[in-house]
């Protein structure tokens, strides 16, 4: 924990490429999860718990994370909107980003909404199409609430200029007086809006630029336990604590935080890539291969959003989640290796071992040294997988 924290990145530090961080909330959102989670007592305790059981260990882990948001294809980093606005004051909105689930829509719906001051219930949304918003990025990097977010904001603001002369003759008039004056004086209440990431681009050549708009910050504690004797392990229990800027939709932020914690829990601990003798590859799909399941998830699991932390480079302040808290998973790992440390000490290894991710029941079997394993062949050879049955 103390080296960790001994290199974090602080406020103007320059990156391996040489891009100056502004807004670094490492420290903050560091500070704020050791004080939530009580690193410190839960460390005594899993320490506590080792020292009376032999076949069952306890393990904990805090992990920070940093993750740069933009795609690193240049290009790729503009979006579009198109929004109508009708007689009777509803308003459609079709922006460039897919909705999969991760609630990109409903934030899009808040951001209409409040840009023109009027009710959600008055926002519609059509479903994406390049018919009306041409050249769509991906939907992917976790830039689309950003990128598409502020060319729905644009497009709102190109019509609320239309309106401003409107508005300031009848003040106190309602949205819907607003529109119909606006619409029988031959005003266009449709809006185009089109937005790019500014001051983002980077030269490989002179390891010079900003290849990322802005960063986010996490942290995770983890405390699992493992089975000595079977390699299973169990998550006890996750707290995090995530940089989101100023939230669209907290709700939205907390699910899509928790949904990458379990993917990346999947990535370190269950998922394993499979290969035959002869190239195939075994894992080919959930069929063939663990992925999470709800018994997987921690028994605690506590995700808590930084206050006050706007973010001056997103669209409200806010920032992106999805991918970022990924790697905090890793917590997971770390704490399952914490747990097999103190294993081998008590069969009397100590330093420094090699544990591979993803941390499977095999591996940490195989990790957890005793008379059994020793029954098993040295792995001389790291082409040839010992555990592939020809």
């Amino acid at each position: 924990m103390q080296v960790r924290e001994m290199n974090f990145y602080k406020e103007g530090d320059l990156t391996h490429y040489n891009q100056k961080l502004t807004g670094c909330n490492v420290s903050r959102v560091w500070n704020e999860l050791l004080e939530k989670c009580d690193y410190e007592k839960r460390k005594h305790d899993v320490e506590q718990f080792n020292s009376v059981n032999r076949w069952k260990k306890r393990g904990i882990a805090i992990i920070p994370t940093k993750f740069g948001i933009a795609f690193t294809a240049l290009f790729l980093n503009q979006a579009g909107a198109l929004v109508h606005v009708y007689t009777d004051g509803s308003v459609l909105v079709t922006h460039g980003g897919t909705e999969m689930g991760q609630g990109l829509h409903t934030k899009m719906v808040q951001v209409a909404a409040r840009a023109l001051d009027i009710p959600i219930s008055k926002i519609h949304l059509s479903e994406t199409s390049t018919n009306t918003v041409p050249n769509t990025s991906p939907t992917a990097a976790s830039a689309s609430s950003d990128l598409n977010g502020m060319a729905v904001k644009i497009a709102c603001d190109h019509i609320l200029e239309r309106l401003a002369p409107i508005k300031k003759k009848n003040p106190k008039g309602t949205w819907e007086e607003w529109i119909n004056t606006a619409y029988f004086n031959r005003i266009s209440l449709s809006a185009t809006g089109f937005y790019r990431y500014p001051g983002i681009g980077y030269d490989p050549e002179t390891n010079s630029g900003a290849p990322f708009n802005y960063f986010c910050y996490g942290a995770a504690c983890s405390e699992v336990e493992i089975d000595c004797l079977t390699g299973d392990h169990q998550n006890l229990r996750t707290d995090i604590v995530m940089d989101v800027g100023t939230s669209l939709n907290p709700a939205i932020d907390i699910g899509q935080i928790e949904g990458g914690f379990t993917q990346g829990l999947g990535l370190f601990t269950l998922e394993e890539v499979r290969f035959s003798q002869q190239g195939a590859l075994w894992t080919t799909g959930p069929g063939a291969y663990k992925i999470p399941g709800f018994a997987d998830i921690p028994v605690e699991f506590s995700v808590h959003l930084l206050r006050s932390a706007p973010n001056e480079k997103a669209i409200y302040s806010s920032k992106a989640v999805g991918e970022p808290p990924l790697f905090l998973a890793a917590s997971i790992f770390y704490a399952i290796k914490n747990a097999i440390t103190s294993a081998r000490r008590d069969a009397g290894i100590e330093g420094v071992f090699r544990l591979d991710s993803p941390a499977t029941c095999e591996r940490i079997r195989m990790a957890c040294v005793d008379k059994f394993t020793k029954q098993f062949p040295v792995n001389t050879h790291p082409s040839v997988d010992f555990n592939v049955i020809p």
